[in-house]
């Protein structure tokens, strides 16, 4: 058994990663970089995400992600990884992260701002660290770590990773029919403004004109 092949931090609200950090490995693992980042994209595309959530690939590795104080913690490990392992590494590099946030930037306000992505990819080395902590799942720090948790892992939701990404494309979809059925309904209103001023010209400009005429004649 590997550890966590990739780990991402990212914001919540937009999917903006703000770490990434990859285990070395002989894996060719671009496919699941680009999933990793579709998935933090729609992560919030409903407005509602659940803290955790396990996400099974079709290729024999799981996505597992939690969420904390609007950033998503997101790693890959292999199918026969400790699931429960999986998401104390995640709390672990939660921890981490955010005690490297209050030392380095002040606290999480730093976040809400920040538009370039990686932007604190200097916390990639504490991610490292924690992922060599979680390379055996047997160790002996390790077990303890399983025996001490009292978490209930059944509950957390479990997806496919098409379902996931097909969710998001179809949310993604529905917004631009909205956005394009607002567009054209203020186009229709404005048409309806024009359609309503003429009407109003038509109707009341001949008496208008009868009027000017009438007091032209006395005048």
């Amino acid at each position: 058994t590997m550890p966590p092949l990739l780990t991402f931090v990212a914001r919540l609200s937009d999917g903006l990663p703000l770490v990434a950090s990859f285990a070395q490995t002989s894996l060719n693992l671009d496919v699941q970089k680009k999933q990793a980042k579709d998935v933090l994209r729609n992560l919030n595309s409903n407005g509602r995400s659940v803290s955790k959530m396990s996400i099974e690939t079709t290729d024999k590795k799981i996505f597992h992600y939690l969420i904390q104080q609007n950033i998503c913690y997101l790693t890959l490990t292999e199918h026969s990884y400790p699931k429960r392992l999986a998401f104390l590494y995640l709390e672990e590099v939660a921890d981490a992260f955010l005690e490297y946030l209050s030392s380095t930037h002040g606290g999480l306000q730093v976040i809400e701002t920040t538009a370039r992505p990686y932007a604190f990819i200097q916390a990639d080395p504490i991610i490292q660290r924690k992922q060599r902590d979680f390379v055996d799942p047997k160790s002996s720090s390790n077990s303890n770590k399983l025996n001490q948790d009292l978490s209930d892992i059944h509950s957390i939701m479990r997806q496919n990773i098409t379902q996931v990404l097909d969710r998001g494309e179809k949310l993604e979809n529905v917004s631009q029919i909205s956005s394009n059925l607002m567009s054209e309904s203020k186009k229709f209103k404005w048409g309806a403004k024009k359609l309503s001023f003429w009407a109003k010209v038509n109707t009341y400009a001949p008496i208008a004109a009868m009027g000017l005429f009438v007091i032209v004649v006395l005048w």
